[in-house]
């Protein structure tokens, strides 16, 4: 895949790991109309890439991963100015909306706000550096804050999101904050984030493409089913997908390897 995006800088590596940097550091890489489309033109291309067995999202290096859609420069990031057209630029920005179901480690430094808060929502792996901010400044401008912390919902407990979402722009969730509720995974000192971010994904992207999408796929669409109907379709997922899986790897080869696993 060789595209060249306005708001988005996109490589490949051998590894078969895919890094997207957000790039508007100017402008504390807050998103527009235009990069909600080449967000949705990058995931649905990449649902398609054989080359392709995971993903780092990150953010150009400054004071943000990003404080969501620029307010001054942004366009109409709802698509439409007709009310009942206006669609919910998630659905743009998010891999799973678009049905990409290769895992999405996503590095986060700085202040992350508002609409940043949807790539979180869909991602598989959230990691942090010490100084990143988490927060949802909407109800302070007046605005309800709905969609955002809704998604977040499904990450941290409840009265976590009421906390962060009614608070708006006077409180700012921090790394020991984020890590304790996860919110995030693990923190990692700034200038090795994205190499810890990489790290993360190569690991995964090592295994079967059809075993780690599988999986993607099978735990975030159980997340609208009831339980009983969650471990029924799972089983379906593993019948599946362990047919292709397996015939990619040696298991007796496997379990003779001597490895130093990661533990936390």
């Amino acid at each position: 895949m060789d595209r060249q995006f306005e708001t988005l800088l996109f490589e490949k590596t051998a590894d078969k790991v895919a890094t997207i940097t957000i790039n508007r550091p100017e402008q504390l890489n807050s998103f527009t109309r235009t990069m909600c489309l080449e967000f949705r033109q990058l995931w649905t291309a990449l649902a398609d890439d054989e080359e392709v067995n995971a993903i780092v999202l990150r953010a150009a290096a400054g004071r943000a991963f990003s404080t969501g859609v620029d307010v001054w420069n942004g366009g109409n990031v709802l698509g439409s100015d007709q009310i009942w057209n206006q669609r919910d630029p998630g659905e743009l920005l998010g891999p799973k909306q678009n049905l990409c179901w290769k895992p999405v480690i996503t590095a986060v430094h700085g202040l992350c706000g508002g609409g940043a808060l949807y790539w979180i929502n869909e991602s598989d792996v959230v990691i942090c550096s010490p100084e990143a901010e988490f927060f949802d400044p909407h109800v302070t401008y007046g605005m309800t804050a709905a969609l955002e912390p809704i998604g977040l919902r499904w990450r941290i407990p409840l009265p976590e999101v009421l906390r962060m979402a009614l608070m708006g722009n006077d409180e700012r969730i921090g790394a020991e904050t984020a890590l304790r509720i996860s919110l995030v995974t693990e923190i990692v000192a700034r200038d090795l984030l994205w190499d810890r971010a990489h790290e993360i994904a190569a690991t995964i992207a090592a295994k079967p493409a059809a075993a780690t999408q599988g999986t993607v796929r099978a735990i975030w669409e159980s997340m609208d089913m009831t339980r009983n109907a969650a471990l029924h379709a799972g089983l379906k997922y593993c019948v599946i997908g362990n047919a292709v899986g397996t015939k990619e790897v040696s298991r007796e080869s496997l379990m003779k390897q001597k490895k130093a696993y990661n533990v936390r």
